[in-house]
This record gives C-alpha cells, sequence and structure tokens, in this order.
C-alpha cells in the first residue's frame, strides 16, 4: 500500500512539473514495470526525456516472465513439431501406423524428444524476448528518445540540459507573448531564425547564446503583431454591435 501511495505521488509531481526531467538507464541497468510507469515519459511529455545505454535494458517484464506467459509448452510443443525434423518424421509414422504398441513406442520417442527440446527452445525464446528489451528496440518503439554511451553521457546531458533550459525560457517568453501560441508553435518561431541541426544540442545552446538579442527582439515583434490581433478582433465585435 505505500508502495502504491509513494509512487502514485511521484507520478502527480511530474505532471505538473515544469522544468526538464531526464531519465537515464546506465549501463547493464534495467527499469522494469512498475518502476518504469513511475518515470514514464508519457506522464509529462513535454518535460519529461528517456534515454539509455546501449547495453541497459527495459520493458515491464523480464524476459523469462514473457516467455512464461507468451510462450506456454502447448506453443513451444507446436513450434517443435513444426521445426524438428526428427518430430515430423516420428509424426508421419505415428499416422501411418495401425498398431497399438508400435503407436505406444513412437509416442514415447515423441515425448522424448520433446524432453530433450524444451530446454532449447525456451532458452532461444527467452534470448528472442530479450533483444525486445534492448536500446535499439526502445528507440524503434519510442519509448526512448535516444540511446547515449556511458563514455559521453556526461558531456550529452550537459549540452541537452543547456539547450532546454534556454529553449524553455524563450518558448514561455513566446507563449507570454501570444497566449494562443502552442509550445509546438513557439518552437517553431525558434526554428525560423536558426538555419543549423536542430537536433544538434550543442549547436542549438550556441545559437540561444549568440542570438540572445535577436530572439528578444523576435519576442517583442510577436507581442506586437498578438496586441494588433486582439485590437482589431475587439473592434470588429465593436463594428457588430
Amino acid at each position: 500500500g505505500e508502495i502504491l501511495k509513494f509512487g502514485a505521488m511521484i507520478v502527480d509531481a511530474l505532471r505538473e512539473y515544469e522544468h526538464p526531467v531526464y531519465i537515464y538507464l546506465p549501463p547493464h541497468g534495467e527499469l522494469r514495470g512498475g518502476s518504469w510507469v513511475v518515470v514514464d515519459p508519457t506522464i509529462n511529455e513535454e518535460k519529461m526525456e528517456m534515454y539509455a545505454d546501449p547495453d541497459s535494458r527495459g520493458g515491464i517484464l523480464e524476459p523469462a516472465g514473457i516467455t512464461e506467459v507468451k510462450f506456454r509448452l502447448p506453443d513451444q510443443l507446436k513450434v517443435m513439431h513444426r521445426l524438428d525434423s526428427q518430430l515430423q518424421l516420428l509424426d508421419s509414422e505415428l499416422e501411418m501406423t495401425d498398431f497399438e504398441d508400435a503407436q505406444k513406442d513412437i509416442r514415447e520417442q515423441i515425448k522424448a524428444r520433446e524432453e530433450n527440446l524444451k530446454p532449447v527452445y525456451l532458452q532461444a525464446a527467452t534470448e528472442f524476448a530479450d533483444l525486445h528489451d534492448k536500446t535499439g528496440r526502445m528507440k524503434a518503439k519510442g519509448v526512448i528518445r535516444a540511446a547515449v554511451p556511458w563514455s559521453r553521457s556526461r558531456e550529452f546531458f550537459y549540452f541537452r540540459a543547456s539547450r532546454r533550459i534556454a529553449e524553455d525560457d524563450v518558448v514561455g517568453q513566446l507563449k507570454a507573448a501570444d497566449p494562443t501560441l502552442t509550445s509546438n508553435a513557439a518552437r517553431d518561431i525558434i526554428k525560423g531564425e536558426f538555419s543549423g541541426d536542430w537536433e544538434d544540442d550543442k549547436a542549438v545552446g550556441a545559437f540561444f547564446e549568440a542570438k540572445a538579442s535577436e530572439l528578444g527582439e523576435k519576442v517583442k515583434s510577436v507581442k506586437t503583431a498578438a496586441v494588433q490581433a486582439q485590437i482589431e478582433s475587439l473592434q470588429q465585435e465593436l463594428d457588430g454591435m
């Protein structure tokens, strides 16, 4: 009960948090089940971002748990009989014979073969499930923003945080100047002033620092246009009365 209570408190706090939040899975680290739910970036998509080292893992269940749920014994047996040539031969012999003693002997051979194959197929299924928990798959599914090796994580997050702080500040100013703007619309205005690679945090951070005065003028022009639009709207409302 206490775990659920504090987990809910963390989620509530993250939902209302107004500054950038970064979740990073270090090498050989794993994020599972309820722990994932508490720090899932969908809680506050505008502020939260998740990253992972290439050697980390993430998912609701561990690979062994996935195979236990998704690849039960009946499913394993079906795959064995579909893929294993020896079982296919025994199945054919079982269909062709009408003698009860022979059928019993073949069934025992099939049972013994299935028992021998179980560990192999279970291990293969577990390895396959583990592939879905790796960084590349997490990136492909969109649950993390990027793979960041531990060796360059300090540098990466320095430039990422610097860029986000500057970007969020200008976005906030633009939204205050024109309350009709969304965060994405405000970012589009900033992008229009930048000619480089928008995904390059170092370059974008340098842009905010070098073009601070120009961006300040842009905020003023946006506010002027917003006030003018408001005046025109009020004038039209008065003319219609």
